[in-house]
């Protein structure tokens, strides 16, 4: 078979094939086929990247699509140190040019050009992604008060380490006060929503762009949570957390605000009887009270899973426009253009920060932590043991309480859950290498 492609008839994307007389002639794209015979040397060399190679066989040529499928296993990512600062979101290199682009801008009086939100104005295409993640954050919230009563929730009384199941899990890695006494075991005890939604809060502003938050001023700010607090300042509208909605934009010049509109009274909040009810509803406090049982666990289950992806998603796309800020060194977070001066950060070397936060661009995972657990695959079968702990899998607290009461596990985290490795006995790990 004689095989020949034309130099300038070849495009960048696309390739040209020419048999001979034993075989057809016709264009196709260099994709990999599904013959068990490829040509191992174009596949691997320069002339054509790996996701191409040419079929040499006498089959027919033919477009194939890349299979795509989700990888077995995944890794979760490494735990920060305690004693590091957390890595920059956006490269510090970057980060330094910009200042320094501001910079110059600033001496030669160039006014820094604002859009919105960075200018304190609305973005009308976010409102309603904000109303959707604000209700479905409660749906999020209802649905886990009422799964508790199906799935058993359990928390370690010396660290922060979670588990679902019917007993805890018997893996000794507790790191709390006293574990050499307890040979790493956990002291389990039993767990709330505030378990599995980690409440990550930040103080509630009327005004973004007015005056910061003074460590002598901190009791007179509201506490709630980082996703509500974000809902607030795209757009959705709270009696009892009021917000300010400017008309002008404000103008900077350099990191320095010359024109805010001048600084407004903030209004007192709206605090009626049926305003606890919505607070009961926003916050993850409180929420350990008993509920009657539901009839479908399955759908209430399904239910709950969707309204935490959509939070996610919704989030997400919030925090592409409206700026929130986390401490690198401890778990606070504060929604807004710059942090507050509270001195309440005791992480690492806070000394030389006199307290101070050090406030840099926050994550998704840093306003709504994910907190895996490890994952059960039968509730109903024996602890999991430290022998074994290599073939376990890990997933979200909040997926793992909707998988055990009953929902399809997402596609998305079946990788880290490790569904596709069998689980050996006691005496078959050892000697598995």
């Amino acid at each position: 078979m004689e095989l020949s492609i034309p130099q300038k008839s070849v495009r960048s994307d696309f390739a040209q094939i020419k048999y001979s007389a034993a075989g057809p002639s016709e264009a196709s794209l260099l994709t990999p086929s599904r013959c068990p015979l490829v040509c191992w040397h174009l596949r691997h060399s320069g002339s054509a990247t790996p996701k191409r190679s040419i079929c040499i066989t006498g089959c027919q040529p033919s477009v194939f699509k890349r299979w795509e499928r989700h990888r077995q296993n995944v890794d979760l990512p490494p735990m920060q140190p305690k004693n590091k600062k957390k890595p920059y979101p956006v490269p510090l290199k970057k980060l330094q040019r910009a200042a320094k682009e501001l910079r110059k801008q600033a001496e030669m009086g160039i006014e820094r050009p604002l859009e919105p939100p960075k200018n304190g104005l609305l973005v009308p295409e976010l409102i309603p992604v904000a109303y959707e993640v604000l209700e479905q954050w409660k749906v999020l919230i209802k649905g886990l008060k009422k799964l508790l009563n199906v799935v058993t929730v359990y928390g370690c009384s010396y660290c922060s380490q979670v588990h679902v199941g019917a007993v805890g899990h018997q893996i000794p890695d507790c790191l709390g006060s006293g574990n050499g006494q307890r040979r790493s075991l956990h002291s389990w005890v039993r767990g709330s929503v505030n378990d599995i939604l980690l409440p990550i809060e930040s103080y509630h502003l009327f005004d973004p762009f007015g005056r910061r938050i003074k460590h002598e001023k901190r009791f007179e700010y509201d506490r709630i949570p980082a996703v509500v607090e974000l809902c607030v300042q795209a757009g959705v509208d709270i009696p009892e957390y009021p917000s300010r909605r400017r008309t002008t934009p404000i103008r900077m010049l350099g990191k320095r605000v010359i024109d805010r509109g001048g600084y407004v009274e903030e209004p007192r909040p709206y605090r009626a009887e049926d305003s606890m009810s919505l607070l009961a509803e926003l916050d993850t406090y409180g929420s350990s009270q008993d509920h009657p049982p539901v009839s479908d666990t399955r759908r209430l289950a399904e239910r709950t899973l969707k309204a935490y992806s959509t939070v996610r998603r919704g989030v997400r796309q919030l925090m592409k426009k409206y700026t929130v800020k986390a401490c690198g060194y401890c778990s606070e977070v504060h929604v807004g253009p710059w942090g507050h001066d509270v001195k309440l950060c005791g992480a690492f070397k806070h000394q030389w920060r006199d307290g101070k936060h050090g406030w840099q661009d926050a994550t998704i995972d840093e306003v709504l932590p994910q907190n895996f657990v490890w994952h059960v695959r039968d509730p109903a079968g024996p602890p999991l043991t430290g022998e074994l702990k290599r073939f376990y899998g890990k997933a979200p607290a909040v997926v793992e309480v909707c998988v055990q009461a009953g929902a399809a596990i997402p596609d998305s985290y079946r990788p880290m859950m490790r569904l596709d490795i069998v689980i050996p006995d006691t005496g078959e790990a050892q000697l598995i290498v």
